[in-house]
């Protein structure tokens, strides 16, 4: 035992001076007991979140506007967050650190700090954008939402820049060299500006905006659902998702069906070239009183309609018949248009005549020579050749 003494004294020891300078040089007992201060000011911030928050809940939820609601929601976690951080400076404090390793857990501290200031700016953008809502007037929704987005790309790119900044990192220079990276990626990414351009030209535009049935020719049509800052999102009605670039959008026409005042109906009613003049008129005059006494289409001077006798077809004399209902939604469009449609039926039939049908009549004045006359078959009851009645 005696000769083991001095190796226990030694191992205990080594011991001790591990446990003074085992953490980087520092004691891990003032370790462990600055990880106790920084486990007890984030078991603060559940107990913080709990009640002091939860007051601040029943408060936003009594107020009458929800802008309150809305910013607290967004704004609760980087408050959570901020006991994060105080734990971490009285830990470090704790430590009383000195020289490079001060250094650091100061910029620590500071870019926890930073990091804070910009998550609470992030989060508050969307709250915030509720009062650019009232700038509907001038700004559409799409526009709303790509200054919503720049800003938030902007608080990013801002407060990446302060925590470089924070660890001695200059941006200036970093920015140069992708200045320089930039022009190298323009010269093979110049699609995506033009369809960034276009993306901005249809939005300044107020071409269309989410919701709105639009149409381009040989391209797409159905309802547009996003417009991005390098496609638009159609969505066709066979519910198939279409990313057009933004680029087609801005240079082509574009039909939006969304902003139609009125819905046209351009007939051409065909009839028989047997129908009288007096039949003529009444079919004019029926469908013109059906189309004025009916509040599903719009009267004139708010809108042109006509039912005229328009002109004489190859084989039909040609009714125009001109109008707009109300509704611009197609399947109401669609269900008034089969009424007319029943009720032009009707009108017709009722005059005594009917629809005509494309149809070709051929004469022939004499058949060349030596051709066969055709044999035509004699009727029951006409005497043939030889004066007798022909018999079945």
């Amino acid at each position: 035992m005696e000769e083991l003494s001095p190796q226990l004294s030694e191992l205990w020891t080594i011991t001790l001076e591990v446990w003074n300078t085992g953490v980087f040089g520092y004691s891990i007992g003032d370790a462990l007991v600055a990880l106790g201060i920084f486990l007890a000011f984030y078991l603060l911030r559940g107990f913080f979140a709990r009640f002091v928050f939860s007051f601040l809940d029943r408060w936003v939820k009594n107020t009458s506007t929800k802008f309150d609601d809305y910013l607290h929601s967004a704004l609760i976690e980087p408050l959570r967050f901020g006991f994060v951080i105080v734990g971490v400076f009285f830990a470090l404090d704790f430590l009383n650190m000195q020289g490079t390793a001060a250094v650091i857990a100061d910029n620590v501290i500071r870019s926890l700090i930073a990091f804070a200031i910009f998550w609470a700016l992030h989060n508050a953008i969307n709250p915030l954008s509720m009062l650019l809502r009232e700038l509907g007037r001038m700004l559409t929704n799409e526009m709303l939402n790509w200054l919503i987005t720049g800003a938030k790309w902007g608080i990013i790119a801002i407060g990446a820049a302060t925590i470089l900044q924070i660890w001695g990192i200059q941006v200036a220079p970093i920015i140069a060299g992708l200045g320089l990276f930039g022009v190298a990626v323009a010269l093979g990414a110049q699609d995506l500006f033009k369809n960034l351009i276009g993306g901005l030209s249809i939005l300044i535009e107020k071409r269309f905006r989410a919701g709105d049935w639009i149409m381009v020719d040989g391209v797409v049509e159905g309802t547009v659902e996003h417009v991005g800052f390098r496609s638009t999102r159609v969505r066709r009605f066979d519910q198939a998702p279409v990313f057009v670039p933004n680029q087609k959008l801005s240079d082509a026409a574009v039909t939006n069906f969304s902003d139609m005042t009125y819905r046209r109906i351009f007939w051409k009613i065909g009839v028989e070239y047997r129908t009288t003049l007096d039949q003529l008129k009444e079919i004019r005059d029926g469908i013109e009183t059906y189309l004025r006494e009916n509040d599903n289409f719009v009267q004139p001077p708010a809108a042109a309609m006509f039912v005229r006798i328009d002109a004489f077809g190859a084989s039909s004399i040609d009714i125009m018949l001109y109008t707009f209902t109300y509704t611009t939604v197609w399947g109401e469009w669609l269900e008034q248009k089969e009424e007319l449609a029943f009720k032009v039926k009707e009108i017709v039939e009722g005059a005594g005549t009917g629809f005509a049908f494309p149809s070709q009549s051929l004469y022939v004045e004499k058949w060349p020579e030596g051709t066969p006359e055709p044999f035509v078959p004699p009727s029951e009851g006409t005497p043939n050749a030889e004066g007798s009645k022909a018999v079945n």
